[in-house]
């Protein structure tokens, strides 16, 4: 099981393979590079995710050397992938305590890998011989970076008050509630896709170990068949040769046994795929949805301004009628009050004839 023992955010570059001489960046901006230790097979590797691809799995060995190059950049070679890496640092402190570290864990290594010579020397049995391969543990995003928080768009509405009629406003408000409620959706998909993603790559890389280790297993297996044959056909020693027999075919019994179990984990980690799958197309479906909603919301919010722009009119010619009509009255009051008056002289000359 490998643990992060130490980390540090860094700018990450290659060698460029063709040139051997420029310098390639593989990430579009500062990255997680940690030290991870791996406790089983007592071996330290520097390890870098940029987003869900790896950019950096170096084993560290003895014979390698950190360099820097300036202030605030370092590199080192890596002959197992056949590279140079390139780290930019944001400090000289930070480049340091890069470099401190990377020579400790080197020392680490160095008497890692005696102990395991003194031990290889001292011991030569058959597991010991068939044991090892650089099988190295699976990582997930969340073990280097942390777990990417997953951010949506805020749904903004326009809160202003409105002098309109009820029946118009009703389509609007229903509609953005249901934007809400797909944007909720879509957030908590883009979640669970990011959390099956991390396992989609923690699965492959335990079933590309567990196909290495069922490799290994069936050459263990005939090589200890064939041992079996040379013990029954040469040694003299019959109860020997039975005890001999009964240990390898008890080790062969717990190879198979452990061949079926891993099989059985390898199916199940075949129907996780498959259900993230299922997920990944739900949540094509649902931003398909979420896109359709909001294409309504925009018809919806230009027949709310053509109302507006109708009501608005509507209102004018309203006060127009209005101001016409007053005068109208006005006039009206004024022709009254000459009839009046006409109606009064009139009455005074009957009087007087």
């Amino acid at each position: 099981m490998e643990q992060p023992i130490f980390s540090t955010r860094a700018h990450v570059f290659q060698i460029d393979p063709n040139t051997k001489k420029n310098w390639v960046p593989t990430s579009k901006h500062a990255v997680t590079v940690s030290y991870f230790y791996d406790s089983t097979r007592n071996v330290y590797r520097i390890i870098s995710l940029d987003g869900s691809k790896a950019i950096i799995n170096s084993t560290i060995t003895p014979n390698m050397t950190f360099t820097k190059t300036s202030q605030k950049f370092g590199q080192w070679a890596d002959s197992r992938a056949n590279t140079v890496y390139g780290l930019g640092f944001s400090s000289e402190h930070h480049l340091s305590k890069f470099a401190e570290k990377f020579q400790e864990f080197k020392e680490a290594a160095r008497l890692a890998k005696e102990k395991s010579q003194e031990k290889m020397e001292l011991t030569s049995t058959p597991s010991q011989e068939s044991a090892g391969g650089d099988l190295q543990s699976p990582l997930t995003p969340e073990s280097i970076n942390g777990t990417d928080d997953e951010r949506t768009p805020d749904v903004t509405q326009n809160s202003e008050s409105r002098a309109e009629p009820t029946q118009n406003a009703l389509p609007f408000s229903h509609s953005s509630a249901i934007s809400k409620h797909w944007e909720a959706e879509l957030a908590t998909l883009k979640g669970n896709n990011a959390k099956l993603t991390a396992a989609l790559l923690e699965s492959t890389a335990n079933v590309k170990q567990w196909k290495q280790q069922l490799a290994a297993y069936q050459e263990e297996a005939e090589r200890l068949h064939k041992r079996v044959t040379e013990l029954e056909c040469v040694s003299s020693q019959a109860n020997a040769v039975h005890t001999q027999k009964t240990e390898l075919n008890q080790t062969i019994q717990e190879l198979e046994e452990t061949l079926k179990v891993k099989e059985e984990e390898i199916e199940r980690l075949k129907q996780e795929i498959d259900n993230a799958r299922e997920l990944q197309e739900q949540r094509d479906s649902l931003t398909q949805k979420l896109q359709e909603v909001e294409i309504r919301n925009k018809d919806l919010e230009g027949q709310l301004s053509d109302l507006e722009q109708r009501l608005e009119k509507s209102q004018n010619e309203q006060e127009a009628f209005r101001n016409n009509l007053k005068t109208l009255l006005e006039i009206l009051d004024g022709k009254i009050f000459e009839l009046t008056e006409l109606r009064d002289n009139l009455a005074k000359l009957l009087e007087c004839s």
